[in-house]
């Protein structure tokens, strides 16, 4: 699927869910300033027209979560949960062959657009598998309730995170829940049960007389001097031994991702020096030295031990080698991919009589998954969309009208199945 000649089909010679989707694309919800406010009235329409009820919560200033409810005929079964986010990462915009905010679409059906695979194409779906459904006179005894969430992309601290707290997401009686996952190039279609838990450090060296490194900003400290002598008790050195530490378990876990076929990426414990600060001068020993590490670990991986193991690695490289965490998420909470569970038996057979061939995988990085599973509710990671590169974050990010069209039917035929399981004992 190669770009061709951007198409000019639109209006009534385009599907009416093409045409809605490119119009999402087309709000501006990138970071640093995200319009939050265009995608909420946007969807908020949609929504309503679909007859949906319509909630607003603002989780703090200028971060609202918009829920959009179809009722069940049973609104005390526990419900269904849709969840995506509005917001989209940044572009460089040199590197599109296309404006990455017209949601051009080529000859070959291809939308180009930031949010058409990460997520605007999913929260499309959703409504527009709710309007299927509704136009075909369907009910259901749960209720399906769509949320559509801020700042997913720079961590979700002001939106999911926050929002699981809140009472209206308590009222909302979760029981089963679907998220985003990833475009799949192959004929599979890729299903996440749980995610990698994100570290991102701050290694320290320093100096005791030097004193302690802020909170907010780690240093490394160390003795410094002329670039001409041979400081003993360098920053440098120690962070030295600190990086060889741990590039030498990257090495392993790369080697091991590489010698198994069976492991994929979330699999194993990804670990990248992502900062190196430290100097004034070409001629100056510095003071002071700091490196930042992302390390995304797998749920199978005992944290306590592994948190030890960095401690030793710091340790090992001389006294005064410390690390602070900015962010270590300690959830290991994994949804249930067995034929006994009733949300997964339902989700399976839909996708077994669809002939969808699934392959089910820890999620690499992080989702606002992790949030809902912490809360104690089932979360699956799936994004409808094979045969199609992963283009998240990356330049040229698109989607097929085809597979945009093809995810719309898979929704329909999942909410189906999963807002009828019957009641499960717990329920009564």
């Amino acid at each position: 699927m190669a770009p061709g000649k951007p198409g000019k089909s639109t209006g009534a010679s385009e599907n009416p869910s093409v045409t809605l989707f490119r119009e999402y694309l087309r709000i501006d919800t990138v970071h640093p300033k995200p319009d939050y406010d265009a995608a909420v009235q946007f969807l908020e329409r949609v929504g309503t027209d679909l007859g949906l009820a319509c909630q607003k919560v603002e989780v703090c200033q200028g971060h609202v979560v918009l829920i959009l409810t179809w009722q069940g005929t049973n609104p005390r079964l526990r419900s269904i949960l849709l969840n995506s986010h509005t917001d989209v990462v940044p572009v460089f915009e040199e590197h599109w062959t296309y404006p990455p905010f017209e949601a051009v679409k080529d000859s070959q059906g291809n939308i180009y657009a930031r949010g058409a695979q990460d997520m605007k194409c999913v929260s499309i779906q959703y409504l527009e598998a709710i309007r299927r459904l509704k136009t075909e006179g369907k009910s259901f005894a749960r209720t399906i309730h769509l949320t559509f969430v801020p700042d997913e992309e720079v961590g979700g601290h002001k939106g999911m995170e926050m929002f699981v707290q809140r009472p209206e997401f308590k009222a909302l009686n979760v029981g089963f829940a679907m998220d985003e996952g990833l475009a799949s190039p192959s004929d599979t279609f890729s299903v996440f049960y749980g995610e990698r838990s994100p570290w991102c450090e701050y290694l320290c060296v320093h100096c005791p007389v030097l004193g302690s490194p802020g909170w907010i900003k780690v240093k490394c400290m160390g003795s410094p001097g002329h670039g001409s002598r041979f400081i003993s008790n360098t920053a440098a050195e120690k962070m030295h031994k600190v990086i060889n530490s741990f590039l030498a378990f990257r090495e392993s876990e790369k080697q091991r991702l590489k010698s198994d076929s069976s492991l994929t990426l979330g699999d194993v414990t990804s670990l990248n020096m992502t900062m190196l600060e430290g100097g004034v001068s070409f001629n100056v020993v510095p003071s002071e030295m700091a490196a930042g590490f992302d390390i995304r670990i797998p749920p199978t991986v005992d944290l306590k031990a592994f948190e030890e193991q960095v401690t030793t690695w710091c340790r090992d490289a001389g006294e005064g080698v410390t690390c602070e965490f900015h962010q270590k998420c300690m959830d290991q909470h994994i949804t249930s991919t067995e034929e006994s569970d009733p949300w997964w038996k339902a989700f399976s057979g839909v996708c077994r009589d669809m002939k969808l061939q699934l392959k089910l995988e820890i999620f690499p990085a992080a989702t606002d998954s992790r949030y809902i599973r912490a809360a104690g509710h089932p979360a699956i990671g799936f994004s409808p969309m094979n045969r199609t590169p992963v283009l998240l974050h990356d330049h040229n990010e698109f989607l097929n009208e085809q597979v945009f069209l093809r995810g719309i039917e898979i929704y329909a035929r999942l909410l189906t199945a999963l807002a009828s399981v019957p009641p499960l004992p717990s329920e009564g």
